[in-house]
């Protein structure tokens, strides 16, 4: 009852910061995830560190995905040019060529967790500040829409998470398949149905709520893009866990482990949606 109070107090508390700062201005949105973005590269450094025998440097690495980050909004937003990234990439250049005198005994996994850190964390992130773009290019140039669609993506990664949860727990035994028994046991294809029919549900809601130039189909793609690119994230983050043999892959969030366990499902549902929404553009205006 106790670890029940809470993830509950920790849980709502945790929506209310995270839906709050995206809402609240840019600023607060922007703050918000390269916070997110660092604490999640440290922790991602600490677990390989701590059980895969690495040596990642985590103050660079996470320094590192901050600054991609911070330049992603600031060139965006015309703030500075493209050259900003050039920083970024002289960091990315020092990790390899540290290795020459550091003298580890296995300078690849250091290189290979230092630029996954990147790639599968600090990139992602990174990319919300490209759904923030298009969600004013949706509604015409509106610059106070930019949260509407990285919203949308953690509320269809949460509509997902419920409806698999309450059609897993309510059908698993009359429909036991399993979706992917090998990483995650209690995964079942019938809650992951269920998932996307709750995506596709709020899709239209959030068509009504917010219109814009996206046709109700569109929002409808877009929920599905998350659904299942958010289900493959969760089971990526259970591969890795797993790997490591660990339970959770922190406790900063009490009762909901760390940072990572709470956006797992994000790291490859922002890119796909990014893609979703560069194809739309592509094929469709």
């Amino acid at each position: 009852m106790n670890n029940l109070v809470t993830r509950a107090i920790t849980g709502t508390l945790f929506l209310l910061v995270v839906i709050g700062c995206i809402i609240g201005s840019a600023l607060s949105f922007t703050l918000l995830f390269a916070l997110i973005t660092g604490v999640t590269v440290w922790e991602f450094g600490t677990n390989v560190n701590n059980h895969t025998g690495a040596n990642v440097n985590r103050l660079i690495s996470t320094t590192a995905g901050v600054y991609l980050f911070f330049s992603f909004a600031f060139v965006m937003s015309g703030i500075v040019d493209i050259k900003a990234f050039i920083p970024y990439l002289l960091t990315i250049l020092y990790l390899p060529i540290s290795e020459l005198y550091l003298k580890d005994e296995n300078p690849l996994r250091n290189w290979a967790y230092a630029f996954a850190s990147q790639l599968y964390i600090a990139l992602p992130f990174s990319m919300l500040i490209i759904l923030s773009q298009f969600s004013q290019a949706i509604f015409s140039g509106d610059s106070t829409k930019y949260w509407v669609l990285p919203l949308s993506v953690f509320i269809f990664i949460w509509t997902s998470d419920t409806g698999a949860y309450c059609c897993g727990s309510l059908l698993h035994k009359r429909f036991p398949a399993k979706l992917f028994e090998r990483i995650s046991p209690n995964k079942s294809w019938v809650g992951s149905i269920g998932g996307g029919v709750f995506c596709l549900i709020a899709a239209v809601l959030l068509k009504t709520a917010f219109g814009g130039n996206m046709t109700v189909l569109q929002w409808m793609g877009l929920a599905l893009t998350v659904c299942v690119f958010g289900t493959w994230g969760d089971l990526v983050e259970s591969l890795f866990k797993r790997q490591l043999g660990i339970k959770d892959s922190g406790n900063i969030l009490p009762g909901h482990g760390g940072m990572l366990d709470r956006f797992d499902s994000a790291l490859l549902a922002i890119p796909a949606a990014t893609i979703y929404l560069y194809s739309l553009e592509a094929f469709c205006y």
